[in-house]
């Protein structure tokens, strides 16, 4: 069977009396690498275990959860490529409409907060089966954090789900491990010195949480509900613990009675096994049982797609990649890239366009620097920020070469970089030529980039390179451009309401954007999700890692005011921006921004 078995009567067709692990995730079902549940269950095939999948459960009670009868081995449980409580809600807290990750892009076919609910319900199905947590739901919520939707401090969904284990960050290793583990016939129980795992222990157990050279032991949860100074230094050690090679083991206590114990990250992948992991024979489609709906709408963005790398060194705040996949760029080789593009350009609908190579920034390939190899990220210093360190050296040799090599294959009428890329670090980079050959081939019209912002102290609290230097890239860019005898625009991404901002720099981005003449296609507006500096900041008002306080913009009045102005060219935002004016203190630039009222 070409897919993984969803229904019991595809698993009857298998032959096999009863699988070993069970997927559980919020998603539909999707073939393809770019979904957790896929590669997981791929993987796990690869190595002989036989694996179920059922993709969006009915979760009113636990029945759905036996559609395959008991698994040998364990449930394994997702809440989709998306945390469910951003899946299911706007930043204004409105329940969204659409869910791209759904058949037909039907909302409402998970549940809030999918990992607890999945979680105990496999645990009410079959008393005494390992349910095991992970994904980005998991592993974001793996230690206490701030909860936006319920503006609180909630304990670690480890926890709350009563599941066995849980697997933060890019968990394929990982899952390996427990899953040897199991089939040896160890206790689940037992399974506590996988890297890239959390686990429960009580008080005795853990000799009363001692800390050594190799364990730090997090404030208790109990003080960083009470004491938003403790909330800050907890997450700001956990931060800088997120590193494969120094990262220590860490202990959170609950109230002296339990703690949840998070073993060191797992090492990432590197290159050759990044290989193995994308070339598996995945179907790069959703399953047939969704046709009729239509498909699921999240194939179209990635089904033409390629990753070629993981991680990222870049430090943005609002970004979660830090704390899930880590600081460590690891990048496939080329022939691997290659050959899946020629893959991609044989399939039916292939329509000549690769439309991204690239990862979580496209132009990162390898590590930021010789020293990460062997010591490890800093924990006390950005790669990127305030500025490039002197020990990165910067070079886009081998993507330029995996990007000529893809673009060459038959079939191939253009490749596209739409996955982002950092422009200090292409500005750095000394041997210059990444910029012209990205605008000769591998942009249509226009180029996507993401300032952020133009006050400096927000970029600051972003973590973002200062204005002078995004002013610096567009003028290369323009410059490029005219050379090469094309008509290609930037267009900036925005967020609005971050911390840090407060209306008069919101006030000072609108006269940039009047001034230069970029119109914001969409704006973003700050989303407080678990495991980002930025979320830590919204909650605390504080800078976690220098605890200097931090403006936080947390009404939704001024959340509407501060969006307004980055659209202050739409009709129907004039009053909002004219309100923003008045409380700025700033009423003489109505005219100046808006013109006069017709």
């Amino acid at each position: 069977m070409a897919f993984l078995p969803m229904t019991a009567e595809e698993w009857e067709k298998t032959g096999f009396d009863q699988p070993d692990f069970v997927l559980v995730t919020g998603d539909a079902y999707v073939d393809h690498p770019s979904f957790g549940a896929a590669i997981i269950g791929r993987l796990l095939l690869g190595r002989g275990y036989k694996v179920a999948v059922i993709a969006q459960p009915g979760y009113r009670d636990a029945e759905d959860f036996k559609r395959f009868g008991r698994p040998r081995l364990a449930f394994l449980i997702s809440g989709g490529c998306v945390d469910s409580m951003v899946n299911n809600y706007s930043v204004f807290k409105h329940r969204r409409k659409n869910d791209a990750y759904s058949p037909g892009g039907e909302a409402g076919k998970r549940p809030d907060r999918a990992v607890i609910v999945y979680s105990n319900r496999a645990k009410e199905a079959y008393k005494g089966v390992p349910v095991i947590i992970g994904g980005i739901e998991a592993s974001l919520r793996r230690f206490a954090h701030y909860d936006y939707w319920e503006d609180k401090v909630r304990r670690s969904v480890l926890l709350d789900s009563k599941a066995d284990l849980l697997v933060y960050g890019m968990g394929e290793r990982s899952v390996c491990e427990i899953a040897e583990a199991l089939d040896a016939g160890i206790k689940i129980s037992d399974v506590t010195w996988v890297r890239g795992t959390c686990f429960r222990r009580s008080a005795t157990d853990m000799g009363g949480f001692p800390a050594d050279g190799d364990t730090e032991i997090l404030p208790d949860f109990d003080d960083i509900t009470k004491d938003k100074k403790a909330y800050c230094k907890s997450f700001a050690v956990q931060v800088r613990n997120s590193d494969h090679i120094i990262g220590k083991r860490l202990v959170e206590p609950y109230g002296g009675s339990q703690c949840v114990v998070q073993n060191p990250p797992m090492p990432p992948l590197e290159g050759v096994d990044l290989d193995d992991i994308y070339e598996m024979p995945y179907e790069r489609a959703c399953a047939p049982a969704y046709n009729a709906a239509g498909g699921v709408p999240a194939i179209k963005e990635v089904e033409f797609s390629i990753t070629g790398s993981r991680g990222c060194f870049g430090g943005c705040s609002f970004c979660a990649i830090t704390y899930h996949q880590g600081r460590a760029v690891r990048g496939r080789s080329k022939d691997s890239i290659v050959n899946e593009a020629k893959a991609l350009a044989a399939k039916p609908g292939f329509k000549g366009y690769i439309h991204d190579v690239g990862g979580p920034t496209a132009n990162f390939r390898q590590p930021a620097c010789e020293k990460q190899l062997a010591h490890g990220a800093c924990m006390d210093r950005d790669c990127l920020y305030p500025s490039i360190c002197p020990q990165i050296k910067p070079s886009h040799a081998e993507y330029l070469a995996i990007l000529k090599a893809v673009r060459g294959i038959d079939g191939v009428k253009k490749v596209f970089v739409r996955s982002g890329i950092r422009y200090d670090y292409l500005l750095a980079d000394k041997d210059g030529g990444f910029l012209e050959e990205l605008c000769r081939h591998h942009v249509s019209g226009v180029l996507k980039v993401a300032p952020e912002h133009v006050s400096e102290r927000v970029l600051a609290a972003m973590r973002k390179p200062g204005m002078g230097v995004f002013n610096r890239f567009s003028e290369e860019y323009r410059k490029t451009n005219e050379k090469l005898g094309l008509k290609q625009y930037l267009v900036p991404y925005f967020i609005s309401s971050h911390p840090g901002s407060a209306l008069e720099d919101a006030v000072e981005l609108a006269l940039y954007l009047k001034s230069t003449g970029f119109v914001p296609d969409q704006v973003q507006d700050f989303y407080p999700t678990p495991g980002t500096v930025s979320t830590c900041m919204y909650y605390t008002g504080m800078d976690p890692f220098t605890l200097e306080e931090v403006y936080v913009p947390d009404t939704q009045e001024e959340k509407r005011m501060q969006r307004a102005l980055l659209h202050f060219n739409k009709p129907e935002n004039r009053a909002t921006v004219e309100k923003a004016l008045d409380k700025a203190g700033r009423p003489e630039l109505k005219q100046a921004l808006l013109g006069k009222r017709r």
